[in-house]
């Protein structure tokens, strides 16, 4: 109860709850805005985030990851474009119920899922955050290796058909990482003699770089799509009521988000099809779904909105992030030397649980905000592409040379822009290299004060914890490789079967059966075995 009151004194502070508002209507709108999206938002933001307390700073960023997944809903409910990528889920059956003229019924169903899966994830956290504090300090440096060595893996395998491109990028990412000082001896690592790359490639310009300048690229290029509007009809209230027919799929839809939320490197796409899924399986009416289905609408919404809670599991408990976002996160924290782990469970609960609370006011001054401000909120997607590209652009470059005052800064992201924009190009992911940036970082740093402990190898797994994360990487690798087999085997059945060659072959065979079955054949087949039988005789 102490720790409850002293999070709440937290957020009662002015500039606390300004962040709070600001983080939570500047999330709607971003979301609302195809093209945008919370990574862009949060890499402009980062530089600015600095100069505030780590509380107010975490609680815009936490505000605008939280509420841009609701924002993000409309255009994918009322244009069939998703605000955001886990959106795009949600216009399966959002857009056919505005088709058929209910765009007031799918939003206000996709606000009222929101809101429960959110809420679901902040109260299990909540419940869960005792527990977290007494395993938290079972982690010293050797399980913290594993457990980022674990997360830069399932990062990798997480991306199905593509897994080695974003193992080649995590990598890139710890080459990134090693650039400059080496943090024991002092000496100087890839740098060739340059000045400029002393003291190490910025995490926060690759990131601006990488999602920033790079979306601004794209907008820049791509054309205005035509927006037709359609009118809001009926009350915002309506959703709620609809919700509460259906409490099985909202309540394992946010269950879904919880547990994918904690793994890192999952995420809402795999919480929402694995929603999604049983709810159609489950469902009276799965010809619905795809087609205007309410229960396939609360199964996306609800998923999406408990996963940014439960992200940050990994990032609070162990300091490791699962994703982009909270890999940006943890640069709030050690720029303001509040390094999380288990020592942040030990030494500043209040601050965890003022955290947690803020997501749970969060949420609800999202909704308020939604259900009486949607009908002017929607002309936001009207916004033209190239004017949101240069002013993304502009607020970029600005961030970026206010971290250090450096030009160089400037021209390195630029840099990460253009190659940012051609990982976008060929749809291949830059978030590994992020990701190997950050746990590269910690994997170093925990490696170094491990191997002081470990004489053979089997010392670094002989604790319990240590052990167990072991035996889950071994796993997760197993799974994987027997994963890549089975698509290599359906890969090569479907060579085959398309194969011209095979199939050449194939229709020679059937026709040359069928002439043997003709009288013609039967004939020949006759005159052939009579010609065997005089050979036979003359030996």
């Amino acid at each position: 109860m102490d720790l409850i009151l002293s999070a709440i004194d937290i957020l009662m502070r002015w500039d606390v709850a300004l962040a709070l508002l600001a983080g939570s209507v500047g999330g709607v709108l971003i979301g609302a805005i195809p093209g945008v999206g919370p990574a862009v938002a949060i890499a402009i933001l980062l530089p600015a985030t600095f100069s505030m307390d780590p509380i107010v700073g975490l609680t815009v960023l936490l505000g605008i990851y939280g509420s841009s997944m609701y924002g993000g809903s409309i255009p994918a409910i009322l244009i069939n474009t998703p605000g955001t990528a886990v959106n795009a889920l949600t216009t399966y059956d959002g857009y056919p119920m505005t088709a058929r003229g209910e765009p007031r019924r799918a939003l206000s169903l996709a606000y009222s899922s929101s809101f429960f899966g959110g809420i679901f994830s902040v109260i299990c956290l909540i419940l869960f955050a005792p527990v977290l504090a007494k395993i938290a300090p079972m982690f010293g440096s050797r399980e913290i290796f594993m457990a980022a060595l674990l997360g830069l893996i399932l990062v990798v395998v997480a991306h199905r058909g593509q897994a080695l491109i974003a193992g080649t990028l995590a990598c890139f990412g710890i080459f990134l990482q090693t650039i400059g000082l080496e943090p024991v001896k002092y000496t100087q690592r890839y740098t060739f003699g340059q000045d400029f790359l002393g003291g190490g490639i910025n995490l926060i310009v690759v990131v601006l770089g990488l999602f920033a300048i790079s979306q601004a690229f794209v907008l820049l290029t791509d054309e205005d799509e035509k927006v037709r509007m359609t009118r809001l009809r009926g009350g915002m209230f309506q959703g709620l009521r609809e919700l509460a027919r259906h409490p099985r799929v909202a309540g394992v839809s946010a269950t879904f988000g919880v547990l994918m939320g904690m793994i890192p490197g999952v995420g809402e796409f795999t919480a929402q099809f694995m929603s999604y899924t049983y709810a159609q399986k489950t469902s009276k009416r799965p010809q619905d779904f795809g087609n205007g289905s309410s229960e396939g609408l609360i199964a996306a919404e609800t998923a999406n909105n408990a996963v940014p809670a439960a992200a940050m599991v990994p990032l609070l408990a162990l300091g490791i992030p699962g994703e982009a976002l909270t890999a940006m996160m943890l640069s709030v924290f050690y720029v303001h030397n509040v390094v999380p782990g288990p020592g942040l469970f030990q030494n500043d609960m209040d601050f965890v649980v003022a955290l947690y609370l803020a997501l749970l006011v969060l949420n609800i001054l999202v909704l308020a905000f939604l259900l009486f401000a949607t009908k002017s909120l929607i002309q936001v997607v009207r916004i033209p592409n190239r004017f949101l590209g240069v002013c993304i652009l502009t607020l970029s470059f600005v961030g970026v040379y206010s971290l250090r005052n450096s030009a160089t800064d400037c021209v390195m992201a630029a840099a990460f822009g253009i190659l940012g924009y051609i990982l976008k190009r060929l749809s291949l992911p830059s978030v590994p290299i992020i990701l190997g940036m950050v746990l590269g970082g910690i994997m170093e740093v925990k490696l170094r004060a491990a191997m002081a402990r470990v004489k053979e190898p089997f010392d670094f797994i002989d604790r319990p914890v240590a052990f167990i994360l072991f035996c889950i990487i071994i796993i997760v690798l197993a799974v994987h490789i027997l994963r890549v087999l089975k698509d290599r085997k359906e890969l090569k059945e479907a060579e085959w079967q398309t194969n011209s060659a095979s199939t050449s072959f194939g229709s020679l065979m059937w026709r040359r059966r069928n002439s043997f079955l003709k009288d013609h054949g039967k004939k020949v087949r006759a005159r052939h075995s009579k010609l065997l039988r005089r050979l036979t005789d003359l030996f």
